[in-house]
């Protein structure tokens, strides 16, 4: 008996290992199987990646070529001198610099027209009661369902009545009335927030516009650089509108300045890549600097909205 109760906590100590072994195995199978998934997905997206970016890698390749170069069967990846002067005989054919200086200029314009526009606008159809409310906000929407091909020849007319074609303000006016996209998502958005907050800060003795430039806006981060975003990409990519408002070589955008490359009969591919390489930094410096805001700001869209 006293050996049978001197074995029983050596067997149980015995048990508790073996068991505690069991489960750190376990443990470490689960993370191996986890980390191997974790592996599987990368692997993935970077195949995915690689494959996006093939466009954008034989846009570089082609900028650095010759002209020769570029029909040459087969084609070849890497040039075999590169032509980094490309990029400066492209800057001299065209005034791309002075075009990119234009399109800025309209980016913040535009940029400027929606973030005064959209959240008044919005905050009235979110928070406010007034007559007929619910039939202007529909036929605010209905708005969207027209093609702005439609809207051209009459805008065009308003225009030229009042002498206005030829200058920026067709191209930036529209943004101080607002994008009724962006009015219905930061419409939603706002409805969102909950009501007590109103409540509260009018108790303190706050109007409307405090709650709106104190409370509301501070909360619409995520919407406001989805705006934001969407506004520098429509504008920085917009070919037609300035196409047509515009007819001074130099008031052009870079979006038209590039279809300079393309002659009547033949095409400088190498200055034309290279020009639009340039073109497209801006935008790719952006989504780098705001993809953290852009994706949280869509998803809490989606979510809220």
């Amino acid at each position: 008996m006293s050996q049978s109760k001197d074995l029983g906590p050596l067997i149980a100590a015995e048990a508790g290992d073996s068991r505690n072994r069991a489960i750190t195995s376990a443990i470490n199978g689960v993370t191996a199987r986890r980390w191997l998934g974790y592996g599987a997905v990368y692997v993935v997206l970077t195949a995915i990646a690689i494959v996006f970016m093939i466009p954008l890698l034989w846009m570089f390749a082609t900028s650095l070529k010759s002209r020769s170069e570029i029909f040459a069967w087969p084609p070849s990846w890497i040039p075999e001198q590169p032509l980094w002067s490309n990029y400066a005989m492209a800057f001299e054919k065209y005034p791309l610099a002075r075009f990119m200086m234009n399109t800025s200029v309209l980016v913040i314009f535009n940029i400027i027209g929606e973030l005064l526009a959209v959240p008044l606008i919005a905050y009235g159809f979110a928070r406010l009661n007034f007559p007929f409310k619910r039939v202007l906000f529909i036929l605010m929407l209905s708005t969207m369902m027209i093609p702005g091909q439609i809207k051209l020849i009459p805008l065009y007319s308003i225009y030229s009545r009042l002498g206005l074609v030829n200058t920026y303000v067709p191209l930036v006016l529209p943004a101080f009335f607002g994008n009724p996209f962006f009015i219905f998502l930061m419409v939603q958005y706002i409805r969102t927030i909950p009501r007590d907050l109103d409540e509260a800060a009018r108790i303190d003795g706050a109007g409307t516009w405090t709650i709106l430039y104190r409370i509301i806006l501070p909360l619409c981060k995520p919407v406001l650089a989805v705006m934001i975003v969407f506004t520098f990409l429509w504008v920085w990519n917009d070919f037609l509108q300035p196409l047509i408002y515009l007819n001074d070589f130099y008031s052009y955008p870079i979006s038209v300045g590039l279809a300079f490359f393309r002659g009547r009969y033949s095409v400088e591919w190498n200055l034309f890549m290279a020009a639009t390489l340039v073109s497209i930094l801006p935008v790719l410096v952006l989504y780098f600097f705001a993809q953290r805001h852009l994706i949280g700001g869509i998803a809490s869209l989606g979510l809220k909205g």
